[in-house]
């Protein structure tokens, strides 16, 4: 028995001698202890995958590391973690016109049609990030301008919210859309005086064109998730939650990891859309052995969004009376989902944004979670945007994670008090009140809809202000955030809200060594110029990702 002991002991001591130990030295490090108080640190060790220790400047540094590199100076910080992103999307993105930062109607279809000329091979043309709030004209588009460049060709370009989309009239005649189309329930067809169709199409009404794109191919999706995951981590990225994937790109997702790490850690959100979601269930959680890939969560959405008017409110929207957005589920059906995804031990992500959708959501989790007795498994509300006051308080009460994108608030500042006045703004983006009653933030962007850089949501978070420092004093600068929380934000919190903390979200023993070299001090510098932060390295799992 005692030579099996020696046995035992001397391949385990084989074992610990194989790992692969790098120490980085020199270094102006940042984490969050285990009270969230941030720690500094100038050296640390870790081996393969994992840490060993972290060192501050009065500490002896070992010299048996089997690799040593000289951080010379940099700054190190925790690995980022975005909590709602989509990650196909972005890759796709990636591989479409982009509308973004177009300040009209005609530049965008120019951009379309630079892009179709250049393009010319493709059935459909695709593109997202149009945004007619930023336009002079400040009204949706329609299928004409489209149909002046591209117009024999059908095209199917989203909003920058991903919650409205604009078509030509090649796109709406392939589909079928004709005056006499009806509406589906949550969604809209918008027309004009004569009741034609224009070409805009919002939230379920999307479905009517979307369905005759041919789908992606698996090859495609491959290299749009392995382009999207590479430029999260040139980001700044270790982590993502994707919010809301179908069961195709789940198992590319799949085959990917089976061929090694991914380059950045991925926690999936089953899609309540997907024609497989129940089996998807029943399949329970997945989780790689290098923990790159996740699966415990499911993503269901109860409304649209603000900038198409898609997000459900109580009372009317105070810029177009009579109209109070959509809900994208009946009752019955949204409470069926919740259900059958709690049974499953899934925690369950709901998108609202409307005060309406929040406060469903919430009235269906209170209920829900006291008869499947799951409130550890963390509920989220993907957005939280717009609160009743008697709702802020539920989250903390009921153990829900608001899911917000700081961004979010900064992008919106233009249109949002436009649409719901001087009242309801009280609770919107209320970051601050939130965090007050002791509620944990999750922070992202909800890429590709705003951009995946993680440093524009610290700066937005801390300052309540754009990239301009608009407007002077911040926008209700009372729900800033401090650096510490922001910082929280999207690291140890945005891991909490994955059930991820024992692994990533802060550097400390026994954690995976996910970090990030950086060229600046961000605790230190003018928070007016957080935003500028440039990437110079990632490290995930101990590997370095990028560049």
């Amino acid at each position: 028995m005692k030579k099996l002991l020696c046995a035992a002991t001397l391949a385990s001591l084989s074992s610990l001698s194989l790992a692969d130990t790098t120490l980085i030295h020199n270094v102006n490090g940042y984490t969050l202890d285990a009270n969230k108080a941030l720690q500094q640190f100038t050296a640390i060790q870790f081996s393969d995958d994992s840490i060993d220790r972290l060192y501050q400047s009065d500490d002896a540094l070992p010299d048996t590391a089997d690799h040593i590199i000289d951080g010379e100076g940099k700054t190190m910080i925790s690995g980022l973690v975005d909590s709602h992103g989509h990650v196909l999307s972005y890759g796709l993105s990636l591989l479409r016109v982009d509308l973004t930062g177009t300040s009209t109607e005609q530049e965008a279809a120019q951009r379309v049609a630079a892009f179709a000329e250049a393009n010319s091979e493709l059935e459909w043309i695709q593109g997202r990030g149009w945004n007619q709030v930023l336009w002079d004209s400040n009204s949706f588009p329609t299928a004409a301008s489209i149909d002046a460049v591209v117009g024999d060709k059908p095209v199917w370009l989203t909003r920058v919210d991903g919650h409205a989309a604009w078509a030509n009239s090649a796109a709406m005649e392939l589909a079928g859309i004709t005056d006499r189309t009806e509406d589906p329930d949550g969604g809209q067809i918008l027309r004009d005086a004569n009741g034609k169709a224009t070409g805009v199409f919002v939230d379920n009404a999307m479905v009517l064109i979307r369905r005759h794109i041919p789908p992606v191919s698996a090859d495609e999706q491959r290299y749009a998730l392995q382009t999207s995951m590479q430029g999260l981590a040139a980001n700044g990225l270790t982590s993502v939650h994707d919010a809301g994937v179908g069961s195709a790109t789940i198992q590319t997702y799949k085959d990917l990891v089976s061929d090694g790490p991914l380059p950045i850690r991925v926690n999936v959100m089953i899609s309540a859309g997907d024609e497989n979601y129940e089996l998807l269930l029943d399949q329970g959680h997945f989780r790689s052995t290098d923990d790159t890939l996740t699966i415990n969560s499911v993503k269901i959405v109860a409304d649209g969004a603000l900038g198409s008017r898609g997000a459900a409110l109580i009372d009317d929207y105070s810029d177009m009376p009579g109209h109070r957005g959509l809900l994208t589920l009946d009752d019955e059906r949204l409470e069926y989902l919740m259900r059958r995804a709690m049974n499953a031990n899934f925690q369950v992500n709901t998108h609202a944004i409307g005060d309406n959708a929040n406060m469903i959501v919430l009235d269906n989790y209170e209920d829900l979670i006291n008869q499947t007795d799951t409130r550890g498994r963390r509920h989220r509300i993907e957005h939280a945007q717009i609160l009743r006051y008697e709702d802020i308080l539920r989250f903390a009460e009921l153990g829900v994670i608001p899911a917000m994108q700081a961004t979010h608030a900064t992008s919106d500042k233009n249109m949002a008090q436009d649409r719901i006045g001087e009242v309801r703004i009280q609770g919107a983006y209320a970051w601050r009140k939130l965090l007050d009653t002791g509620t944990i933030i999750a922070n992202g962007s909800d890429f590709p809809v705003e951009s995946p850089n993680p440093f524009f949501g610290l700066h937005a978070a801390i300052t309540r202000q754009d990239q301009n420092n608009e407007p002077p004093g911040g926008w209700f600068p009372e729900e800033r955030m401090s650096r510490e929380e922001a910082f929280a934000s999207f690291t140890i919190d945005a891991a909490y809200a994955g059930h991820q903390e024992d692994i990533i979200g802060s550097l400390a023993p026994g954690k995976k060594a996910d970090f990030i070299m950086i060229d600046r001090d961000i605790f230190t510098i003018p928070e007016s110029e957080i935003w500028q932060t440039q990437v110079e390295q990632t490290w995930v799992g101990g590997e370095q990702v990028y560049p």
